[in-house]
C-alpha cells in the first residue's frame, strides 16, 4: 500500500517538473527556439489547431524563426494568430513564407523574465509540497485504519521527504538553466 502512495506521489512529482519545463519554453529568451511557437492555435477548416500542423517552423539563425506555410488561404490566419498571441512578435509575411525577427532583449526585460521565470518554479514548488502533503495524509489515513505500523508511516514519509528533495532540486536545476539562457547576450 505504501508504495503505491510512494510511486503515484513520484510520477505526479515529475509531471509537476514536466509541466514547469514546458511552461518556461513559451518564455521567450533571445534566441529562436520553434517550441516558442507550440501553444499558438489556427483557424483551419474550422478546427483550431496547432500551428505545427498547418505550417513547418524552423530556425534560420538565432534571432529568425521561419515559418513555411502549407496552404496559401492560411497565410493571412496563422499571421493574426502570431500577433495575436501574447509573446509580443510582429510577422514578416513573404508569399507563403512569414519571417519573426526575435529583436533582443533589454537588460531590464530578461530582469523582468528571470523574475517571471522564478515565480513559475516556486509554483512548481508549492505544487512539489502538496503533493508530498497529500501522500503525508493518506500515510495518515492509512495508519489510522491499522492497515501500517507506525514504524512503516515514518519510513514511508522519510522516503517521500527524499523524493521531494529529489524534485524540488530538479526544479531548481531547470530554473538555473533558463535564467541562464535569459542573462545570455
Amino acid at each position: 500500500m505504501t508504495q503505491e502512495i510512494l510511486k503515484d506521489t513520484q510520477s505526479r512529482m515529475k509531471k509537476s517538473v514536466q509541466t514547469l519545463e514546458a511552461d518556461l519554453t513559451k518564455i521567450r529568451t533571445g534566441r529562436a527556439n520553434v517550441s516558442l511557437l507550440d501553444h499558438i492555435e489556427v483557424e483551419y477548416y474550422g478546427a483550431m489547431v496547432p500551428l505545427s500542423q498547418a505550417a513547418n517552423v524552423n530556425v534560420t539563425d538565432h534571432r529568425t524563426l521561419s515559418i513555411q506555410i502549407w496552404e496559401r488561404d492560411m497565410v493571412a490566419k496563422i499571421e493574426k494568430a502570431i500577433i495575436n498571441s501574447d509573446l509580443g512578435l510582429t510577422p514578416n509575411t513573404a508569399g507563403q513564407n512569414i519571417h519573426i525577427n526575435l529583436p533582443p532583449l533589454t537588460e531590464e526585460r530578461r530582469k523582468e523574465m528571470v523574475k517571471v521565470v522564478k515565480n513559475e518554479g516556486e509554483q512548481a514548488k508549492i505544487a512539489v509540497r502538496n503533493i508530498r502533503r497529500d501522500a503525508n495524509q493518506s500515510l495518515s489515513k492509512l495508519l489510522t485504519q491499522k492497515e501500517i505500523s507506525e514504524d512503516e508511516q515514518r519510513k514511508s514519509e522519510e522516503e517521500i521527504q527524499k523524493i521531494t528533495d529529489h524534485f524540488v532540486a530538479e526544479i531548481d536545476k531547470v530554473l538555473m538553466a533558463k535564467e541562464k539562457e535569459l542573462m545570455e547576450l
